[in-house]
């Protein structure tokens, strides 16, 4: 109403009539038609008021007007859907266009890196600009970039990339930094991010953290802390979002003391202390092994959106503090948090790290009752790994048949029962699920890894060398277990009979030691873990070269008695280290962490958090 009021008034002070309709430039009705319709632009509220305007530049013939036009776009990323109606407006379909200029599109294209669909349409109107020569210059790259690295189109990228050389801003610095956020943000384009970094006389913190973030995304993150440490060389002070992505290279890697320094040098530095960045510290304390702290920083935020939340349960529920996990989400939706999808994947993990069968049950029900969130494929995952950790393997596939047509059960739900059928001695059905996980996924070694350890359960070891030849015949290789331990700030990675260590006698040394202290206090050894044909005093000594049992002799070696000792594995951890190291623990009095693949195992005193549930 108050738009279509200004437009009644600005027609009767400029006393519109036909002979309006293109006014030659350079005279005063023009300027003044010119300068009421930017008044009205800048009043303007929503999309009707905006095809309201639109008629009435029209009217006086300023579809042409580059001011009009620019601040038209300008205008309409204002309020949702306008940029939408306001394209269609500065670029027909049919008929000649109306002028444009490099302007006039990179103000279109920073109105669309507002909406939802903007990287499709950003490249649209980029290659409409480039089809009817109007040069881009260097704010127009950054937009363009952008879309491409939401796509993940690495060689729509390249292809932008050959553009930004082509018109000479490979040398502006905002430029390159978008250039190495693009390709960090595409599958198989850190190599190309890293030659742009490389190439780059000047480096400021954006392109740091862009470089950074891209090593931690793929998830080399060593090699991201690596890049943070040259960056404090170089006297470049990280921001908010470096810290972010050292912060999850830093939960990757399993290194709390780095973690803990990071959290200090934010102090130190006076960084901001973004809901981002707290979440991050959170989520980097709970994966480093100190779940306390996660919480502290957690219960000290002023203000608490649902990923904080989130990061909270499923650390705790990682820690197998499943009890608190599960207070903490009703908590959560006592104080008026709505839970998302995520949440629920967090709480019904809780549940089943912790053998919540029952609560697993009634989350997984109130979600879709209470909330209306319908289940995905990973709540079903949760559900099947709850029943399957449980021993309710008939249950389970009860519960897979019965999943609506529409979500059909996934590999890693497969995989969960027939872990849970081995570890109950339901190898005939096991082995069915596995031949036919091979059938669908034959490329998958996993599917592989698990027939061939059911026959070896089974004592068929002809058996078991097939699978073995037929995993060579297609080039297939089992993914090798490795630990790494943190020592004086610097990462160690060991492998199963690792020898590559400069301390490599006196840790095998320890390993003797250890195997023969903790045989005096009850250890002993599992040898069915060991699925060779070999004699016992053969499994045995495989069993002591373990990666974790060489990483915990290396610790033991290198810091002072009672010092706790964290490592990290890449694997689930196998019941023979498990037990090792309940007995290590108490033999030589050190609080142990160990982060699987799945969860947290905090040992003491000869006991597990897990309670031998894991």
């Amino acid at each position: 109403m108050q738009i279509t009021k200004l437009l009644c008034f600005a027609a009767n002070a400029i006393t519109i009539t036909s002979s309006w309709v293109q006014l030659p430039p350079h005279t005063t009705k023009r300027r003044v038609a010119e300068q009421t319709c930017l008044s009205l632009l800048n009043s303007c509220n929503t999309l009707t008021a905006l095809t309201q305007i639109h008629a009435f530049i029209l009217k006086l013939g300023l579809h042409n007007n580059p001011l009009v036009l620019t601040k038209f776009a300008s205008t309409s990323s204002h309020f949702p859907d306008a940029i939408h109606y306001a394209s269609t407006f500065l670029f027909p379909s049919n008929g000649p266009l109306p002028f444009h200029d490099a302007f006039l599109f990179n103000t279109l294209f920073r109105a669309f890196a507002q909406t939802h669909d903007s990287k499709p349409k950003t490249l649209h109107f980029y290659n409409t600009m480039l089809r009817f020569d109007v040069s881009p210059n260097k704010f127009t790259y950054p937009f363009v970039l952008k879309a491409c690295a939401g796509l993940g189109n690495l060689r729509l990228g390249e292809s932008v990339h050959g553009s930004v050389a082509k018109f000479g801003f490979y040398e502006d610095a905002h430029v390159r930094n978008t250039l190495v956020h693009m390709y960090c943000c595409c599958e198989g384009g850190v190599g190309f991010a890293w030659k742009v970094f490389d190439e780059s006389s000047k480096r400021d913190s954006v392109t740091w953290s862009a470089m950074i973030g891209g090593y931690a995304r793929v998830g080399d993150s060593a090699r991201a802390v690596g890049l943070f440490r040259e960056m404090q060389v170089m006297g470049v002070f990280p921001d908010e979002i470096t810290m972010v992505s050292v912060l999850a290279a830093c939960a990757d890697l399993g290194a709390l003391e780095l973690g803990k320094w990071l959290e200090s040098y934010v102090e130190k530095r006076n960084i901001t202390k973004s809901e981002e960045l707290c979440n991050a510290m959170i989520d980097m304390f709970a994966k480093c092994g100190d779940v306390d702290r996660a919480v502290e920083l957690f219960r000290g935020m002023e203000v608490r959106s649902i990923v904080s939340w989130t990061s909270v349960i499923v650390g705790l529920a990682m820690h197998g503090r499943g009890l608190e996990a599960v207070m903490l989400f009703d908590e959560m939706v006592e104080q008026g948090i709505q839970p998302d999808d995520v949440a629920f994947i967090g709480v019904l993990s809780a549940c089943s790290h912790s053998g919540l069968v029952d609560k697993g049950r009634c989350y997984f029900d109130f979600m879709e009752k209470s909330y209306g969130i319908v289940p995905k494929i990973e709540h079903y995952g949760c559900m099947v790994d709850l029943l399957s950790r449980a021993g309710l393997v008939n249950e389970a596939l009860e519960f897979v048949q019965a999943m609506p047509v529409e979500v059909k059960p996934n590999q890693i739900i497969w995989r969960s029962i027939i872990t849970a059928c081995h570890a109950r001695g339901h190898l005939k059905l096991a082995k069915g699920i596995s031949k036919e996980l091979i059938r669908k996924e034959p490329m998958h070694e996993s599917n592989y890894v698990l027939l061939s350890n059911i026959y070896a359960k089974l004592r068929r070891w002809e058996k078991k060398t097939k699978v073995r030849e037929m995993m060579d015949m297609k080039g297939i290789k089992k993914v090798p277990g490795s630990t790494m331990i943190e020592i004086n700030n610097e990462m160690y990675e060991f492998v199963a009979g690792d020898k590559s260590h400069d301390l490599n006698k006196q840790i095998y040394d320890m390993v003797d030691e250890m195997g023969r202290e903790i045989k005096r206090a009850g250890y002993v050894p599992t040898t069915s873990q060991v699925l060779l044909d070999i004699d016992e005093e053969d499994k045995e000594d495989a069993l002591y070269r373990h990666s974790e049992k060489l990483a915990i002799a290396f610790a033991l070696l290198s810091t002072p008695p009672g010092t706790p000792i964290r490592i990290v594995k890449n694997l689930r951890v196998c019941e023979d280290c498990h037990c090792a190291t309940k007995f290590i623990s108490k033999v030589y009095k050190r609080d142990i962490v160990v982060r699987d693949r799945n969860r947290f195992h905090h040992f003491r005193n000869g006991l597990c958090s897990c309670r031998d549930f894991w």
